[in-house]
């Protein structure tokens, strides 16, 4: 990934300073004036789309956690329903409304530049959340991408035991047009690297689950069926692909599929054994520290000592950022993550078809 750490102590090299300075803003410059006088301050969530876990679990924790801390607040959230276009329209219509801050987690992070760039210009504040986007952005808020895919790796050659050394994985890496993929990969690069054969890698088209079966049915093709012990899956959606093409394939016993986002069909898919881990990024500090930075921004504050990271990106420097902790989630974790924290009900995760599974997994008696 492009975007990156620094502490206190750590001086980040950023890929735009060829570009000049007159190209490459700085998160920290003097915020033009031109949004709203007077009035409540106006907040835009924009999500990707209306079917994930962003919607779903983070858009009432965002809105709950503006309205406690600005009571007069008034929030607009909208969904692009995945598509690009759409999410530019809806920017340019909130920087016509003259929002003074805007939550945005982009569909993708350079076509979005462009409104980020005029919401900048109009005086309006971006807070880029989960996923950094290109442009000016204000602040930024997500998970420790590397430690994401070091949780994985590392998952994955436990997994794999003492014939890690000896043996072969795939790697089915996210989408390129994403920052978060490139930061996911050299995390578990980090860990893998050495450790294992690296016998095929992919990048996935758009984070696309199908994209991912098809090049899970070409790494057997090439590699051979009985001659996969792995594979490192950056995201339970493309796990979910990878294993419906390892059972196409009849490959019994199923390689350890790593996963992240604990999506509710990941956790069941761990739970009958079909994948081995996923990592869960707990929601609601992710959402909370969004809402918290949102409403700072409205009323003219600096992020300061909240924001105790700095990210770039490439046409960013020093973007203050909240990088929170990842979690690994394993069969024997579930009871004290996904469970604990309110995300699923033992009663969702364990229907009918996983009634068995889910005894043996201790998760009912």
């Amino acid at each position: 990934m492009r975007a990156r750490l620094r502490t206190a102590g750590a001086v980040l090299a950023g890929l735009c300073l060829l570009a000049g300075p007159v190209a490459c803003g700085e998160a920290g410059e003097a915020h033009r004036p031109g949004g709203p006088a007077s009035g409540p301050p106006r907040i835009g969530v924009l999500l990707p789309d209306n079917t994930s876990r962003m919607y779903h679990f983070d858009k009432p924790l965002i809105n709950q956690k503006i309205h406690q801390l600005c009571g007069d607040c008034r929030v607009e959230t909208v969904s692009a329903q995945h598509d690009v276009a759409t999410q530019q329209r809806q920017m340019d219509a909130m920087i016509t409304k003259r929002a003074d801050v805007l939550i945005l987690d982009a569909v993708d992070s350079k076509s979005l530049r462009a409104p980020v760039e005029n919401a900048r210009r109009a005086g309006i504040h971006v807070v880029a959340y989960d996923r950094l986007v290109e442009g000016p952005v204000s602040g930024y808020v997500s998970f420790d991408g590397a430690k994401v895919g070091r949780l994985q790796a590392a998952a994955l050659l436990r997994a794999l035991g003492p014939k890690a050394r000896t043996s072969q994985i795939v790697m089915m890496n996210g989408a390129e047009t994403d920052p978060n993929s490139a930061w996911f990969k050299r995390g578990a690069l980090s860990v893998l690297q050495g450790r294992v054969r690296i016998g095929k890698a992919y990048d996935t088209a758009e984070w696309r689950p199908e994209a991912a079966n098809a090049n899970m049915s070409a790494a057997i093709s090439a590699l051979g069926a009985d001659h996969i012990n792995g594979v490192y899956a950056a995201n339970d959606g493309l796990a979910g692909g990878v294993i419906a093409a390892l059972k196409a394939a009849k490959i019994d016993p199923l390689p350890p599929v790593t996963g992240q986002d604990a999506e509710l069909s990941a956790i069941q898919r761990i739970v009958a054994g079909e994948q081995y881990m996923t990592v869960l990024k707990p929601f609601k500090p992710e959402a909370g520290a969004a809402a918290t930075m949102a409403v700072m921004l409205a009323r003219g504050q600096q992020l300061g000592a909240f924001a105790r990271y700095h990210v770039s990106s490439p046409t960013t420097h020093g973007i203050p950022a909240v990088l929170l902790t990842p979690l690994p989630v394993t069969v024997q974790h579930i009871k004290d993550t996904v469970v604990r924290i309110g995300m699923y009900t033992v009663a969702q995760i364990c229907t009918p078809k996983y009634a068995s599974a889910c005894a043996k997994a201790g998760l009912t008696r």
